[in-house]
């Protein structure tokens, strides 16, 4: 029998990649919450470099890093290919998108934890990527980036179908406006629409909570 283990955090949209992409193929496994505060000489061991989450833990092996993760779960389980598609061109443009989003994803993080002047540019920053996202990646696809199936680039970019949105409240600052982003707001919809998906995401107050927490630290931060 596989052991399929998953060393995660409750608050980490990298750790959901990985639990959607498992139901989505259908695999059974044994999660273990990590307390990222107090790391656990389980997650130390099986992910000495980076000590961090998400790990994936197969047969005693563990894999670590979101991506490389999604990629090792598609070749390994090949049944329910709903993470890349066959075609050798869908393939690269879902790893486009991965990238990309994984690439911009530090400019979010700005325009969260920054105040003042720093907010207002990263604010605008974090719009023309959204924007990008949404002229030329959903913009182009049809119901998902991946088309009519949830792919790896869909998995990447879930994040923004909820964690964004407590990222915007905490904040009291306003992303994704409908007006502006209509096909991206269609995505979200699409995204958390798939059972899989609905069914295995954070809480939405448990999350508000989380972020307006780390919001008051980085405001201390900034005046100390």
């Amino acid at each position: 029998m596989e052991e399929v283990k998953l060393l995660g955090a409750w608050p980490s949209p990298f750790c959901y990649r990985i639990i959607w992409a498992l139901k989505l193929k259908g695999i059974d496994y044994e999660y273990v919450e990590e307390d990222l505060f107090n790391k656990s000489d389980l997650l130390l061991h099986y992910n000495p470099i980076h000590k961090k989450i998400p790990v994936l833990v197969h047969n005693g092996k563990p894999i670590s890093e979101s991506t490389v993760i999604l990629e090792y779960i598609e070749e390994t389980w090949p049944h329910n290919p709903l993470i890349l598609n066959d075609d050798p061109y869908e393939k690269a443009k879902a790893r486009f998108w991965t990238k990309f989003i994984d690439e911009k994803e530090p400019i979010f993080f700005a325009f969260f934890q920054s105040v003042g002047e720093e907010q207002e540019k990263a604010t605008k920053e974090a719009k023309k990527v959204l924007k990008v996202i949404e002229d030329y990646g959903v913009g182009e696809s049809r119901k998902f980036l991946g088309g009519e199936k949830v792919g790896m680039a869909d998995l990447a970019l879930g994040w923004i179908s909820g964690w964004l949105e407590g990222m915007e409240e905490a904040l009291g600052v306003k992303l994704l406006e409908p007006q502006s982003f209509p096909m991206l707001m269609a995505w979200i919809k699409n995204f958390r629409d798939v059972p899989q998906i609905r069914d295995n995401f954070p809480d939405r107050d448990q999350l508000l909570i989380y972020f307006k927490g780390l919001r008051e630290r980085f405001i201390v931060q900034a005046t100390m």
